[in-house]
């Protein structure tokens, strides 16, 4: 993901960064620019992680961090430093969000937030509740053709896979690396208002358009608010075979 549009010129606020996560990197790289919102990003390398880099970040890993391999540790630092630097740039905090019980950030009460990383690349989005109730998040490297077809079934619903088959061919793998990447991103944006969980089929992905855009609606019913047939935006890119995906509910 390369940087679309710069968030002002500050300097990081940890300027020694680890080499496996070299730089953090406020910017837009979707298509529709959010007010009150700040997103962080950085480039990852598992490779040079060494011992002492959550120390010196001063970033305390889960117990159940330490003991994974090289890639999940570094995943999970790099999201971390951009968390932390995402809430510095928007209100000058210096916080870096713990992992609850359901495994999802806990971020704090007057901020909504996601994290998200594939191969090579973290981010980081917050903004504060009075803006944004709620932001979604969610990065995937895109899915070869023979992935997408094997996978379809157990992402789309039955319009969906329709809706599919009656578009163009070459398009299958974004379509499906689509529907799942907004699906996440969609869950990660209600969860924290809803506290209930909800599964690919209970969404659906109307529509999308080439500019980034797309139309998500519920097929469950997930509280007084959030029922089944309310329908939501959301966007998209596609850069460096990556899809970033974002669902922001407004206050």
């Amino acid at each position: 993901m390369t940087t679309k549009r710069s968030h002002g010129t500050m300097p990081p606020m940890t300027p020694n960064l680890p080499d496996c996560c070299p730089t953090l990197t406020a910017h837009w790289p979707l298509p529709f620019p959010l007010a009150n919102v700040v997103l962080v990003s950085t480039p990852f390398d598992p490779q040079k992680l060494v011992d002492g880099d959550f120390q010196r970040c001063l970033i305390e890993p889960p117990a159940n961090i330490q003991r994974s391999v090289a890639k999940r540790q570094t995943e999970f630092l790099a999201g971390r430093l951009c968390a932390r630097e995402a809430m510095y740039r928007l209100d000058g905090r210096q916080h870096v969000p713990l992992i609850g019980e359901d495994r999802a950030p806990i971020w704090p009460n007057d901020l909504c937030g996601s994290i998200t990383h594939s191969t090579g690349w973290a981010a980081a989005i917050v903004a504060n509740t009075q803006h944004w109730r709620g932001l979604g998040m969610d990065v995937e490297q895109l899915m070869t053709r023979e992935r997408a077809s094997r996978l379809a079934g157990e992402i789309l619903t039955a319009d969906e896979l329709q809706r599919m088959a009656a578009g163009p061919e070459h398009q299958i793998a974004l379509h499906v690396t689509l529907t799942f990447s907004l699906k996440e991103a969609l869950f990660k944006a209600l969860y924290p208002i809803v506290l209930k969980r909800f599964y690919f089929e209970d969404a659906e992905l109307l529509g999308w358009t080439e500019t980034g855009t797309a139309r998500l609606r519920l097929k469950i019913e997930l509280s007084e608010e959030w029922r089944s047939g309310k329908e939501l935006d959301a966007q998209f890119s596609v850069e460096g075979g990556q899809l970033l995906s974002l669902v922001a509910i407004a206050a």
